[in-house]
């Protein structure tokens, strides 16, 4: 992915790119890419077209590439859904000439570069096509990155704004804002704004944004660690940015359910990869979440989750102050340490 997007930035541009998978972020940033060095803000309006496959033949799109460019050098192509690359039935009144366009995948033309945008989980490796398309275009397949790849497109996103960040804020940076990559491309684009040279882990910390989820973890993290100030401190802000109490001790419930989940599956030898599969989460937050549980014996986290029960009953029957039943749950947990 990284490789692909530095040779764009380089302006070394392929003919052909076929982005496919569900991740859309890394798919629109590539085409974000590929708009910003290749043609002009006066270019656009001449050499870029976008087709959307299941309303218009390909027939067209490949016609349009085949025209020279005007007023500049190359000519850009989106061509989204192209769902004869895969085995879904889409209901589509428009039939494609599937020859025509592995005739022009064979001999594209020099000054024209189509992008095949296929948003879809798999491609059919059986066709004919498919196969023509993975051995001589780009590819950029857009899936939940890994932990490592998520922290090189930190790294990556950072250069690309002048600065660097240092291994530590990575790691932080990660902890505290979680994996989605929309939200920490805004954080890294704010810390970069930030810094002049260097990102480092104390700039991180004072300007990071955290997720609720995250603000939880860390809520968690301060209970386990006998840091009840702390972590009511925590809770106070959160009540400040007016998250509702009911939210909060929802992914409160989450959160321990997920140490619980975790803590299990690892007794019954699971490594951290194979949970994250089975629970269909991230491996980081599994790699967090394995860390804390072995604050807890499994009954510790049983009589949590009970006790977090129990003040959901209170929230929804009883007249007490939502706010205070969270407060006095959380005294009730850390005095169980």
């Amino acid at each position: 992915m990284i490789d692909i997007w530095k040779k764009i930035e380089r302006k070394q541009f392929s003919p052909i790119y076929l982005l496919y998978g569900t991740e859309s972020f890394l798919i629109n940033e590539t085409k974000q890419k590929l708009l910003k060095n290749m043609l002009t803000d006066e270019e656009l309006d001449f050499n870029f077209a976008s087709y959307d496959l299941e309303e218009v033949s390909v027939d067209i799109a490949i016609e349009d590439a085949e025209t020279l460019p005007f007023m500049g050098e190359r000519r850009l192509i989106f061509l989204h859904n192209p769902f004869f690359l895969t085995s879904e039935k889409v209901k589509s009144k428009v039939e494609h000439d599937i020859q025509k366009v592995e005739a022009y995948i064979n001999e594209p033309v020099p000054y024209s570069t189509i992008v095949f945008v296929a948003p879809y989980e798999k491609l059919d490796e059986r066709k004919k096509i498919t196969k023509q398309l993975k051995r001589t275009a780009e590819v950029l397949e857009a899936k939940k990155l890994s932990e490592p790849e998520i922290k090189g497109w930190i790294r990556h996103r950072a250069e690309a704004n002048k600065v660097e960040i240092d291994d530590d804020a990575v790691e932080l940076l990660m902890t505290l804002s979680g994996t989605n990559l929309m939200m920490l491309a805004t954080e890294v684009d704010k810390l970069s704004l930030y810094s002049e040279q260097c990102i480092d882990k104390h700039t991180v910390e004072i300007l990071a944004s955290k997720s609720l989820e995250q603000n939880i973890f860390s809520l968690v993290d301060k209970v386990i660690n006998r840091k009840i100030e702390e972590a009511l401190r925590i809770y106070y802000d959160l009540l400040k940015q007016n998250e509702e109490p009911i939210k909060i001790l929802a992914v409160l419930a989450n959160q321990f359910r997920l140490l619980y989940q975790t803590k299990e599956l690892t007794r019954r030898g699971y490594g951290q990869q194979q949970v994250a599969q089975f629970l269909k989460i991230h491996p980081f937050r599994i790699k967090l979440a394995a860390g804390q549980a072995k604050m807890f014996t499994e009954e510790e986290l049983n009589k949590i989750m009970m006790w977090i029960a129990e003040s959901d009953y209170q929230m929804k029957s009883s007249g007490l102050s939502k706010e205070m039943i969270i407060e006095m749950l959380l005294f009730r947990i850390h005095d169980s340490l």
